[in-house]
């Protein structure tokens, strides 16, 4: 494991970032929250002066309804007309001729009767229209409507009416002064979840930074807390597993550097101590020759294990070569033609099946090794006049290589470890046939390359079955 450095390590989200967060998501709960102060302003305000304008209206047709009965539109009627209306309640009410001149005005201050008036309500009314508009202002609603008096096509006159309201007034301002209330209290809710919630993703994330800067110092053996139910929890767990398969690859690493380093001192040993010997050592011609012959087959096993960790290397590599649809059975019958003489000489017999329409995706090369690999073996550790069978069938969408002998057999506690590189099941016996436990690791790695899997079980009666299936491909097709 590498070690942790001793340094303090600077925090991957300073507090400048944090606050930058949280201040911005502040501004926009604020500005989300004066949008929907002044919106709810201008609905409270709005809802006031239309129920202001309904009733000033009703008023003003009211009054002008009782003014155009009378016969003429003197000061004294039209006063007679105002005050028989209980409800009328305005603030100022005035009665003009068709001229613009006051006939009738209910202030008692500055009371206008017998001038013109040029109110711009007025002057509107008396071209037919009516006319209303409210304002809101110093605590109190002013509003203002005017109607024409129309008799026979005929404009009369016009009636203007003004409400100046203070209840109505002070109802808005305690209803705003209550909404920005409200609005206050909700901001400083949201500043503090806020700050809150920033300090706690940021704690949340900090401790996952954290984590990779110590992955990057090589230990993988820290686990950052996994809480809630959101992105941060998988990001967290996702970071956990990364870490836990990067520390199960570096151990995996470490104790395939440690086992290499092993068994290419091993043959180097007994070459270094064989020539030792011949060189300090006076031998006859025949002794010479025998220690020459062993260490030339040390050597050629050194070379096969360099061969085989080269095969390692370059199956561990991201390259990759380019694959194509083949047959196999004309590759499968190739291996065994070459390990027939081997066979022969151990007194070992092969049976063959090979049928046809077996095509698969793979690397020719690897295909070879796979198919050589597995039956070598079962040549080597194969008891003296015993028995190995190669099939290649097609098995539904699969085609299926099967690689069966009649020799001791695998141990079932060494079953689940076969393809584990450098695991031998009977060292001292594998060591004597020249095996490193190299090569049904890369027989496994080459079967995944192909897009196929290998599995492997005892045989009745004593021995092994491998079998490995790949995923059919038509060659016809992918010719054409």
């Amino acid at each position: 494991m590498g070690t942790i450095s001793k340094r303090k390590r600077r925090s991957f989200l300073p507090a400048s970032s944090q606050l930058r967060y949280a201040a911005a998501y502040i501004l926009i709960t604020a500005a989300a929250l004066f949008l929907l102060n002044l919106y709810a302003s201008t609905t409270i305000r709005s809802m006031t002066f239309h129920a202001q304008a309904d009733s000033l209206e009703s008023k003003a047709q009211l009054l002008s309804n009782a003014l155009l009965q009378l016969d003429e539109l003197s000061a004294g009627r039209a006063a007679q007309a105002v005050n028989s209306m209980e409800e009328l309640h305005t603030t100022r009410t005035v009665v003009t001729d068709a001229a613009g001149v006051a006939v009738y005005d209910s202030l008692t201050t500055g009371n206008a009767e017998g001038k013109t008036l040029l109110f711009p309500e007025l002057v509107t009314a008396l071209e037919g229209s009516d006319v209303f508009f409210a304002r809101y202002a110093d605590g109190a609603v002013e509003s203002h409507a005017a109607v024409p008096l129309i008799r026979g096509g005929k404009t009369l006159g016009a009636v203007y009416l003004m409400s100046y309201d203070t209840d109505q007034g002070e109802l808005i301002a305690a209803l705003e002064r209550n909404i920005l209330r409200i609005s206050f209290a909700l901001e400083g809710g949201v500043v503090l979840f806020s700050l809150f919630f920033s300090a706690a993703f940021s704690r949340r994330m900090r401790a996952i930074l954290n984590q990779v800067g110590r992955m990057r110092e090589g230990d993988y053996s820290q686990q950052s807390p996994v809480r809630g139910h959101d992105e941060v929890e998988r990001l967290s767990r996702a970071f956990n597993e990364l870490a836990a398969r990067l520390e199960s690859s570096e151990a995996r690493r470490r104790q395939f550097v440690s086992d290499a380093s092993h068994e290419l001192k091993t043959p180097l040993a007994s070459i270094k101590l064989l020539s030792d010997s011949i060189l300090q050592n006076e031998m006859d011609p025949e002794t010479q020759r025998e220690f020459i012959g062993d260490i030339g087959r040390e050597a050629d096993r050194l070379g096969r294990l360099t061969q085989k960790l080269l095969t390692l290397t370059k199956l561990d590599s991201s390259v990759e070569e380019e694959r194509e649809i083949l047959d196999a059975a004309p590759v499968v019958r190739k291996v065994v033609r070459m390990l027939l003489p081997l066979a022969r000489l151990r007194g070992i017999g092969i049976d063959t099946t090979f049928e046809p329409d077996c095509s698969v995706m793979t690397v020719e090369d690897d295909l070879y090794q796979i198919v050589f690999n597995l039956t070598e073996n079962a040549i080597k550790y194969n008891r003296q006049d015993g028995w190995v069978g190669v099939s290649i069938r097609r098995a539904g969408d699969q085609v299926e290589l099967r690689v069966e002998d009649s020799g001791a057999g695998i141990p079932p506690e060494s079953m689940e470890h076969i393809f584990e590189r450098f695991y031998r099941v009977d060292k001292a016996r594998s060591r004597a046939a020249g095996g490193a436990g190299l090569g049904l690791s890369i027989v496994h790695d080459m079967v995944e390359r192909s897009y196929g899997t290998i599995t492997v079980q005892a045989r009745p009666g004593g021995g092994t079955i491998f079998t490995v299936r790949f995923p059919h491909f038509d060659l016809e097709e992918d010719e054409t």
